[in-house]
């Protein structure tokens, strides 16, 4: 069975075509061309109006131009927008078509906070087609914390102690995040076809050229270093805790394990509830089960697709998964915990 909906042919059949058929009748298939438009327009403006601000702060001097530095905060929030606004258009949310869709990308991914556009599609697509999965979802593959307790097991040294802590461990290290997407992007490019690596190369050294420009020359050395503190690890922090805890602590699938689209979505994910608010601080991830069940869903028809979902996840006998922020954070940190103490 192929599910993309995002133009491409698919077949869908079984437990999740019923819900398909509901879903598109509903129109819930269709782009939002306003309300990104007004995203868009939005984010532009709050980026530019901060980088105004800390302009004129540096050029107070004194103490104002440390003022500049708290700026770092607002920073991060609007960057994790511009990301959000990149993981939309990576799944063909905005625009009809492809070639839009990736010009945004670019855009919003290379060029505008440094994060590589085809190294996040690339990673994100392995994702979403198998979530949970040890050795097929990337987001759970051997790194620097254990999701499983095959990889928390025979570490020794600094690595044994960190995944014995990694629960405690985790908030902290996001603050790295944002260095981290930066360094994987440029990574990536590495071995790509040449004129990947010249376009999407040429975009991610325009925004350090320029993003150094703007706060190096904007600020004294000293507050400039500072803001670039607080802003990347912010923003990383803001991101990272954005995806992280919708399948921590879920469903894992096994090698011999067998499941349909529905089945294969659902079980792994989380939802988190919290309303509008959670719909702006997590960017509509917090309707993870929408969002893996019709990844081409635009952002706003997320909550609009929820009571469908959750309804059909009845009919079918599937437990369909919320909980609250905090709870669904104490979740994933307990599974850690728990993995953590196979080390």
């Amino acid at each position: 069975m192929t599910v993309v909906l995002d133009g491409t042919p698919e077949r869908v059949g079984g437990s999740f075509g019923p819900l398909v058929r509901r879903v598109r009748a509903a129109g819930l298939l269709e782009r939002r061309r306003g309300y990104y438009v007004r995203s868009v327009g939005l984010n532009v403006a709050g980026t530019v109006g901060l980088w105004t601000g800390v302009g004129l702060l540096g050029a107070a001097g004194g103490g104002a131009a440390w003022g500049a530095v708290a700026l770092g905060v607002p920073l991060a929030v609007v960057s994790a927008r511009t990301a959000f606004l990149g993981h939309d258009a990576g799944h063909r949310q905005i625009a009809r078509s492809p070639r839009v869709n990736r010009f945004l990308g670019l855009v919003f991914g290379n060029l505008m906070v440094g994060m590589g556009h085809g190294w996040w599609t690339d990673k994100h697509n392995r994702h979403h087609a198998n979530p949970n999965h040890v050795g097929k979802d990337p987001d759970v593959g051997e790194g620097v914390l254990a999701w499983t307790r095959g990889q928390a097991s025979g570490r020794r040294g600094a690595g044994g102690w960190l995944v014995r802590h990694q629960a405690g461990l985790f908030f902290p290290l996001l603050l790295l995040e944002g260095v981290n997407l930066k360094v994987g992007s440029a990574l990536f490019l590495r071995g790509r076809p040449r004129r990947q690596r010249w376009v999407e190369g040429a975009l991610l050294v325009a925004h350090l050229a320029a993003y150094a420009g703007l706060v190096f020359g904007l600020l004294p050395v000293a507050q400039a270093v500072a803001l670039v503190a607080v802003h990347q690890a912010l923003f990383g922090l803001h991101l990272g805790a954005s995806f992280a805890h919708n399948h921590k602590g879920m469903e894992m699938p096994g090698e011999g394990d067998r499941w349909d689209h529905l089945r294969r979505q659902v079980l792994t994910s989380r939802n988190v509830r919290g309303g509008r608010v959670a719909d702006y601080v997590f960017g509509g991830l917090n309707y993870q089960i929408e969002h893996h069940l019709f990844p081409s869903a635009a952002r706003p028809n997320l909550r609009r697709l929820q009571p469908l979902v959750r309804e059909h996840c009845a009919r079918e006998g599937l437990p369909y998964t919320e909980a609250g922020a905090l709870e669904s954070y104490r979740i994933a940190l307990g599974h850690l915990r728990s993995v953590g103490a196979e080390g």
